[in-house]
């Protein structure tokens, strides 16, 4: 197990029924204006925006709406011009991880004078100014911006998707269940991809598997993700399942997996370019590729952190050889019985022509010939591309 610092402040506010008495001085104790940040009209539907709108009576609130999917820098240059121009003291965002993500942005960008797609550029810059306390209400199971200090953003103009990290997490946390009976199955589905596949790019870990704690969690919540998230796409409103999961997602990218490990990401930098290109949902570009990173990396050396998994994950039995290569069996057999498109022809990508661009710049901004677990060239990253055609 490495040397490690941990350290995460968020308040977490997790269950029912706490937002109509609990919101409004959980933004008031940082001042009285408010920029509150959503996406698009399902808010509006479900009823929470003016749920969390009377909760605000007496604060001086801005809105900030539209915010898309993979969040655009346009929603974030909109929103530093609104907390300068506003004097805004605490932002409420309301809605899944890309609004989260854009407003934590913007938090740094209020202190920011220059084109707050820098900071994305370059985090070192963010943790030069201040930022601004944010508050959010969390509608989606998926990312675990909630309880972290990094968000994705992305900029269609250069065709790029980086992820940035603040200097603080989110002050306050309303994560409500309830709040999720509505996520579409789409969606239910992709936000379950998202959080396994945090878990799985964490679980491989360069200095060994013989961190038992890190392990153990990873695998629990593993085990919480693969059971609960059938249920909710059969039972919308399971509760139980509802719950699992936003705690699942919250867990899985809050900083503890990660403690001891020494690790870099391989699978999600391939998909911000998937999506940075073709703007597809982010989970379920995940599911595509996940599969066949796991056959990449798998070899005589690797092969025990598939065993482990097999075993404590999957339940499997057998000899090693056989719970090994099962492993990456059983992984593409449930992320297929989720019911997303499983190759890149499934979410409209039926040509190969970005593929040697989108691969150059998979390895080369995050250095994945030098730092992945399992070392990735750009031909090695173009192959894996290919190989998700079909």
């Amino acid at each position: 197990m490495e040397n490690f610092t941990f350290k995460n402040t968020t308040d977490i506010r997790f269950g029912k029924d706490r937002l109509d008495t609990e919101l409004q001085a959980a933004i008031a104790q940082f001042g009285q204006k408010v920029l509150v940040t959503y996406g698009g009209g399902s808010i509006k539907k479900s009823g929470l925006y003016e749920r969390a709108i009377k909760a605000l009576a007496g604060l001086d609130v801005t809105e900030l709406s539209g915010i898309e999917p993979n969040p655009k820098i346009a929603s974030v240059r909109e929103g530093q011009k609104l907390v300068k121009d506003n004097d805004i003291d605490v932002i409420l965002a309301v809605g899944g991880g890309s609004v989260i993500d854009a407003s934590k942005v913007i938090a740094s960008a209020k202190f920011y004078d220059g084109d707050p797609w820098d900071l994305v550029l370059d985090s070192k810059k963010r943790f030069a100014i201040d930022q601004l306390p944010v508050v959010d209400i969390l509608t989606l199971a998926a990312t675990g911006t909630e309880m972290n200090t990094g968000s994705v953003i992305s900029n269609p103009e250069t065709k790029q998707k980086l992820g940035t990290v603040g200097p603080n997490t989110p002050a306050v946390s309303f994560l409500d269940p309830s709040l999720t009976f509505s996520v579409s199955k789409w969606q239910t589905a992709a936000g379950s991809i998202d959080i396994f596949s945090h878990l799985t790019e964490q679980y491989f870990d360069q200095k060994g598997y013989e961190n038992d704690v890190r392990n153990g969690l990873i695998e629990g919540i593993m085990r919480t993700v693969i059971k609960w998230a059938p249920v909710a796409l059969r039972e919308p409103d399971n509760y139980d399942a509802r719950a699992n999961l936003m705690w699942a997602s919250t867990m899985a990218l809050n900083g503890l997996p990660r403690t001891g490990n020494v690790n870099s990401w391989s699978v999600h930098p391939i998909e911000h370019e998937l999506s940075a290109y073709y703007d597809i949902t982010h989970g379920v570009g995940l599911g595509i590729l996940t599969p066949h990173w796991l056959g990449f990396i798998y070899s005589e050396e690797t092969k025990p952190y598939f065993v482990s998994l097999g075993r404590n994950v999957w339940d499997l039995t057998g000899d090693d050889d056989t719970v090994s290569t099962q492993t990456i069996a059983k992984t593409r057999e449930w992320l297929a019985s989720l019911d997303v498109p499983t190759t890149l022809p499934g979410v409209g990508i039926e040509t190969d022509q970005d593929f040697d661009a989108m691969a150059k710049s998979a390895v080369q901004v995050n250095h994945l010939d030098q730092n992945a677990f399992v070392k990735m060239t750009t031909t090695d990253v173009r192959n894996l591309l290919e190989a998700s055609m079909k």
